[in-house]
């Protein structure tokens, strides 16, 4: 048996240290980090982008019509909304037996239009 290193693994601490202390100092704070993570989680998921992109364009939908859109049970459409609510993402008003959901930052449609787009170009 051979106890040599893979070749794929470096065999130096840091070759250029001049660029990574670049990158470190110019990477966004942990909270900014934190954000962009929760968004792109958000975005992992078929269903969910289906939900951000309907509500994407100034949209308030109630929870049946985006069970309708994505053809499944009102609960699993619920499922899902609440999800993104628990992430910060959407927000909610009540209507009487109606419950409706919109953005809550603008940014996340931003974010997912422009992804889409460059999937398209």
């Amino acid at each position: 048996m051979s106890n040599s290193k893979p070749k794929d693994v470096c065999q130096i601490r840091c070759f250029n240290t001049e660029l990574v202390n670049h990158v470190h100092n110019t990477l966004p704070s942990e909270d900014t980090l934190e954000t962009a993570q929760i968004i792109f989680g958000a975005l992992s998921d078929r269903s969910r982008l289906k939900i951000l992109y309907a509500l994407s364009h100034d949209q308030e939908l109630c929870v049946c019509d985006i069970a309708t859109l994505l053809e499944v049970k009102v609960a699993t459409a619920s499922h899902h909304l609440r999800k993104l609510r628990d992430l910060k993402i959407l927000k909610y008003r009540n209507d009487g037996k109606l419950a409706y959901y919109s953005l809550r930052d603008r940014r996340v449609s931003e974010i997912l239009n422009y992804s889409l787009r460059q999937l398209v170009d």
